[in-house]
Parts: C-alpha cells; structure tokens; sequence
C-alpha cells in the first residue's frame, strides 16, 4: 500500500486522476483512502479472466484505458466497453469475490488504483452517498454494454467503427488514439484485412487519418455525425445518470452526480 503523496492537490489526494473517485465528498475518501494501492498496468495486461473471481476493483488514472471483452472459444473476442478515468471495473456492479463474466484488458498503459473488492462493499453499506455514486456508475457502464450488443448486432461496421473510436478518444480526451488496425479489428470481431478496407473508406471521407500504431479523429463534428446513434445515447445516459462532463471537442472532464444533465 502506498502511502499518500504530499505534492498531490489537498481536494484530490490519493485520488487524482480518476474522476469517479475525485467526486466522492471528504467523508467517503476517508472510507477508502487507507486501502488504495497505486501501480503501473502495461498494455495487453489481464486483469481479470472470464470465470476467475473478481478480489479487486481497479480505477484507471489519467489515460490509463481498459476494455471488457468477451472471447469465443476459438480465440475471439468482441469488445463489450471500454474504462477509463472516468470510471472503475471489476466488483462494481457485483460486491466483489464473485466469478468474472468477461475479460478485463489493458488496453493503454499508465497507472491505476487498487481497491479489495471487500472494502468497497463495507464502504457502501456505510456510506448512502457513496453506494448512490456507484449504482450510478454502474448502470452508466451497464448501458454501454448493452448498447454495445445492440450496436454490434444491427449497425455497419463503418458507423460501428466510429463509435468505437469515439468512445475510445472520451477516455483519453485526445485525437491522436494509439491503437493498432489488428486490436480495432478484435475490438470489433472482424478480419483485419476487412477492417483496412473500412479505415480506408473513412479516411477517403476525411474522418480520420491512419497511422502506423496509431488513428486520428481528424473532424469530431463529422464523425459523430456518421457514427450510429449508439454513441449519442451512451454519452447523454452518462451525462444524465452520473453528471458527466464533457469537453467541447471530446473526452470526459467530470463526473458531477450532483449536477446531472437532462
């Protein structure tokens, strides 16, 4: 367990970085402040496997990114969403201890926060502000998921594509996304040979700019407006369930539940 770091700002502390956790009041960081451990998650690391039991819950820090798959049994997986600062996964819509449905992947490194699973629970019984928050949270995160089957199962691909590189850039909260046509391609379940063939439509259109190891959203605007509606909903449930805020050209600045959205 690490011990707090003085030179971090007195209203954040041990919690800088990760939105959810800046929005809990003194009261409720005091409930989980001693049991928060920081450290450093490559990309590509598992957090937790489908069927294993989820012991910890783990917020990523600034641009720290981490995506639920679920994998077929012939190797592929499908991206069901994506975390990031705003956010936390694993025991947050269960208590913790409980078999994992998906898997939970590192998909850009940086730091992240740890917290027993246990700890959580005990903290929600105590607090009504806290568990509020997190009910929040977790039926923000659950409307990705299910509007991500949904997505997957009725849209294009190229309108399926830039919702996903959407949400991908509110997570990191710039253009410039590092990820590779091979991961997009899993991400989304289709060959990578097909994948180029749709990046190259978009980029045709001025949408985006591909890159080695890299895709940029070249005109936001645009691309929300030829992404499908599954983008538009996911965002306006996080700014009406949890008081998400937004930045003018993308990426999440906030969480507010107190200051929710209609």
């Amino acid at each position: 367990m690490n011990a707090p770091d003085e030179s971090q700002s007195p209203e954040t502390g041990p919690f800088e970085g990760n939105l959810l956790l800046e929005a809990l009041d003194t009261g409720d960081r005091t409930l989980l402040a001693p049991y928060l451990e920081r450290g450093q998650r490559t990309r590509g690391t598992v957090l937790f496997r489908a069927g294993e039991d989820v012991s910890h819950v783990t917020f990523p820090l600034n641009q720290t990114t981490v995506t639920l798959v679920s994998r077929m049994r012939d190797g592929r997986m499908v991206e069901t969403a994506t975390v990031g600062h705003e956010g936390a996964v694993g025991g947050v819509v269960s208590h913790g201890y409980l078999p994992a449905f998906s898997e939970a992947v590192v998909q850009v490194t940086g730091e992240v926060l740890r917290l027993d699973a246990e700890q959580l629970t005990r903290a929600r019984a105590a607090s009504p502000t806290l568990r509020d928050l997190f009910v929040r949270y977790a039926d923000c995160l659950l409307a990705q998921v299910l509007q991500s089957v949904a997505c997957n199962a009725v849209h294009p691909i190229e309108e399926r594509c830039l919702r996903w590189l959407l949400t991908f850039q509110d997570r990191l909260g710039t253009p410039v996304l590092p990820v590779t046509q091979e991961i997009l391609a899993e991400m989304l379940g289709v060959r990578r040979t097909y994948l180029t063939g749709v990046l190259g439509a978009l980029q045709r259109r001025g949408l985006i700019a591909v890159r080695r190891g890299q895709i940029t959203i070249l005109d936001r605007a645009q691309a929300e407006h030829a992404s499908c509606e599954c983008y538009g909903k996911v965002r306006s449930h996080y700014r009406s369930v949890l008081g998400a805020v937004y930045a003018e050209g993308g990426g999440f600045m906030a969480v507010d539940p107190t200051q929710r959205h209609e």
